[in-house]
């Protein structure tokens, strides 16, 4: 497997971006630029990356093409389908996005979430956005979360028989996955089910952790390497031994420091 941030570091050329990567163990990077950067910076950038035998594992959309505003679900979809392009052409593994939410927070917790309507939605939406970009390099994914689908590898699954597309592909994030007792207490048993079901067609992955605080009711919140309960050396043996090149992507901490530290803790596991 290859580890990565999120985090570009804090820098000030290409050169120097991919160096911190490479000087922090990373063998894998997000991209840490978007569509709307001029062409010769994205050129140094990759350039840089692929100097340094950087993968480039993800190009980040984080934008709600399921938007209730007419006008805000058009240039989110626009958007998609320029980073999707973005993606092809940096020969990134995936890009990714969330399905969207069915209420005024891009990535909140409702119940239309969960309706028929918004599963075709779903599907329609990504059928649109990998025909128009026309890729050929790359692939479109979505990142499973714990209050949208795909909440587990069942619904991902029926997802890509549904959307019928061949660059539509699997971003594992098992944590954002842990949404009950079940799958809390017996996460190496999910983890294998999601191995098993998704392996073939996975092309990034995140790592962070999990914890179930004692006030009632089942609360659970995300937390850095370490403080959690999930267990991060079974997850990272089961990446492996599925694809030695695939990339495992840190996230969701607040500095560079922190990054800086739980990366070594993941490299010391």
């Amino acid at each position: 497997m290859r580890l990565g941030t999120s985090s570009p570091l804090g820098h000030s050329t290409a050169r120097e971006w991919a160096d911190n990567q490479i000087k922090l163990g990373c063998k894998a990077v997000v991209f840490p630029l978007d569509c709307n950067a001029p062409k010769e910076k994205i050129d140094e950038y990759k350039n840089a990356a692929d100097e340094a035998g950087l993968m480039i594992a993800e190009v980040g959309i984080w934008r709600n093409a399921m938007s209730l505003d007419p006008d805000e679900e058009k240039a989110n979809t626009d958007y998609c389908i320029r980073q999707l392009k973005l993606a092809d052409c940096l020969g990134a593994r995936c890009a990714v996005n969330v399905a969207g939410a069915m209420g005024p927070r891009w990535d909140g917790h409702y119940k239309e979430n969960f309706s028929d309507k918004t599963w075709k939605k779903i599907v329609d939406k990504t059928r649109e956005i990998i025909d128009a970009a026309e890729i050929t390099n790359t692939y479109f994914s979505l990142e499973p979360m714990p209050w949208m689908f795909p909440t587990g590898p069942e619904e991902y699954l029926c997802l890509i028989e549904d959307v019928a597309r061949e660059r539509f592909a699997v971003h594992l994030d098992p944590i954002n996955m842990i949404n009950s007792a079940d799958r809390y207490f017996n996460i190496e048993s999910f983890l294998d089910k999601c191995i098993d079901m998704l392996g073939g067609k996975i092309r990034s992955c995140h790592i962070k952790d999990v914890h179930l605080k004692e006030e009632y009711t089942f609360q659970l919140e995300e937390c850095a390497p370490g403080r959690g309960e999930f267990p991060l050396l079974y997850y990272m043996k089961k990446i492996d031994e599925l694809d030695k090149d695939m990339p495992i992507i840190l996230e969701h901490l607040s500095t560079d420091e922190d990054y800086i530290k739980y990366m070594k803790y993941l490299q010391s596991l």
